[in-house]
This record gives structure tokens, C-alpha cells and sequence, in this order.
């Protein structure tokens, strides 16, 4: 999959890096922002019952 994407983005090997840091870092903030807090509600540690 990775070669794959590697092989149909544009431009010179540093433009790529910098193309797949970018891609990296925006899939880490969308997990950070929105899925990591929507499924720590559904967790069972949160039914704390002392």
C-alpha cells in the first residue's frame, strides 16, 4: 500500500516525504480530534463504581 501510494505521488523524492509527513500528521490530528474522544466514551473505565 505504501509503495503504492509512494509511486503515484508527484514530484522529486523530497517533495514525496514531505507530501506523506503532511498526509501522516493530518490522519494523526483527525484521530486526536475526533475519533480518539467520540470512542473514550464508550469505553468500560469510565463505569467506575467505588
Amino acid at each position: 500500500m505504501y509503495s503504492l501510494l509512494w509511486h503515484y505521488l508527484p514530484g522529486p523524492w523530497i517533495v514525496k516525504l514531505i507530501t506523506v509527513l503532511a498526509l501522516l500528521a493530518a490522519v494523526f490530528f483527525v484521530l486526536m480530534e475526533f475519533v480518539f474522544p467520540w470512542l473514550s466514551g464508550m469505553m468500560p473505565y469510565n463505569d467506575v463504581a467505588v
